[in-house]
């Protein structure tokens, strides 16, 4: 370790197998340090790092703190990492702060702000919902003339679908702009059809690798308590078109090296639109889809394309599966709630391969996010029919029942 080329401090928030940092590169070559939650810490590799600090909460003011104390015990850092949606921002401060390589703020801000966003991919010619933001939200009706109804209001730096709202009316809109403070958020035209998620890798500049699933109900439906399915598109001139759109929104907002997810829309007259894109890995079940159907670590390469080292992926050649996809059932209301029942579904489900269920007891708060959820259920199959069904299947099927936790 005494000869370690670069040192890394890494600021994790996840609790699960993918914070196996040490896992995904060279410990002989690169010296890690953690700033972390505790729910994190039992996934670190503790013997062997570098130094470790243990956070309640991984704001930027506590972080900042943390990391000056670990620089000024271990050394100068030479890559500064936080891989989660949430920590994007921050890391790319503290790379400003402490002088080290790596994307700055104000590239960051075009994966965090929506409103930025949109406006890189809109000045490359690629269609975006129509949207209004800050100085231009000056009435209801001005917004309701240009946008239309339904529309939707959504934070303009947020994930998951947190604050997200669809907009029937005028009277829903005039409560919404008076109980918001709007330069934190965005009315978007609303825009009916399929939803799709691009998941992938880009490195010097190049995408070396894209899977391209479906939507099964929305990201704002299982907000709202509806369950959410996803299946990989199959072979064929949609899913080569959705590709080809992906990369043009790529190279308008300038990604040369890390993993993407990506979401888009085909409403019915065909021409694809553009919704947002995240500088990191799909949330729920994605990472685990493709480390299980392609064999792509999404959290391993987007650490080695952070750090500057080659992709895993050039190892080898990876090839598509035949099929797959996911379900991800809702926190049971109303909240708080307590699961008294739930049901197995592994052997009844053709392609179900896996299922992870909340024990009985578990008690839910609506704010369990894409992880601390009813139900989550991987699928592999012959084909996006199949899994198709399999997901509907699924969705009416799978039993949960819980009672008042109050």
């Amino acid at each position: 370790m005494a000869n370690a080329a670069l040192t890394c401090l890494i600021i994790n928030r996840w609790d699960d197998e993918f914070a196996g940092y040490h896992r995904f590169v060279d410990t002989s070559q690169i010296r890690l340090c953690y700033i972390t939650t505790k729910a994190g810490l039992p996934w670190l590799d503790r013997d062997n790092a570098c130094a470790i600090s243990v956070l309640d909460d991984l704001n930027y003011a506590d972080v900042l703190g943390a990391a000056t104390a670990m620089s000024e015990q271990h050394g100068q850092f030479d890559r500064i990492v936080g891989l989660s949606e949430y920590d994007l921002l921050t890391a790319a401060r503290l790379r400003e702060v402490f002088a080290v390589p790596g994307d700055r703020p104000e590239f960051v801000s075009r994966f965090k702000d929506k409103v930025v966003m949109k406006q890189a991919v809109a000045a490359a010619s690629i269609r975006t919902p129509r949207f209004m933001a800050g100085r231009e939200l000056v009435t209801p009706d001005e917004a309701a003339s240009r946008l239309g109804f339904p529309m939707i209001l959504k934070p303009r730096i947020g994930a998951s679908s947190e604050g997200v709202r669809k907009i029937s009316n005028l009277i829903e809109l005039r409560e919404a702009l008076a109980a918001h403070e709007m330069a934190g958020f965005e009315l978007e035209e609303y825009i009916a059809g399929d939803i799709f998620h691009v998941d992938g890798l880009v490195r010097a500049n190049e995408a070396c690798f894209m899977s391209v699933s479906a939507y099964v109900n929305t990201c704002l439906g299982f907000a709202l308590g509806e369950p959410l399915g996803s299946v990989l598109l199959d072979p064929g001139p949609k899913k080569n078109a959705i590709v080809r759109f992906s990369v043009r929104c790529l190279a308008a907002l300038g990604i040369s090296d890390g993993v993407f997810h990506l979401e888009l829309i085909e409403p019915a007259a065909g021409e694809l639109v553009f919704l947002e894109v995240g500088l990191r890995c799909g949330g729920g079940e994605i990472p685990f889809i493709h480390q299980d159907l392609f064999s792509v670590n999404l959290p391993a390469e987007s650490f080695r394309a952070a750090l500057g080292v080659p992709p895993l992926l050039a190892q080898r050649e990876v090839t598509d599966p035949a099929g797959g996809g996911f379900v991800m059932i809702p926190e049971p209301a109303p909240f708080p709630s307590r699961v008294i029942r739930r049901s197995s579904l592994i052997g009844q489900i053709p392609g179900l391969y896996r299922e992870i269920l909340p024990p009985v007891g578990e008690v839910f708060d609506g704010n369990g996010g894409y992880e601390h959820i009813g139900g989550r259920f991987h699928l592999a199959g012959a084909g996006e029919e199949a899994m198709r069904a399999a997901v509907r299947s699924i969705f009416d099927q799978y039993e949960l029942a819980a009672e008042s936790a109050a």
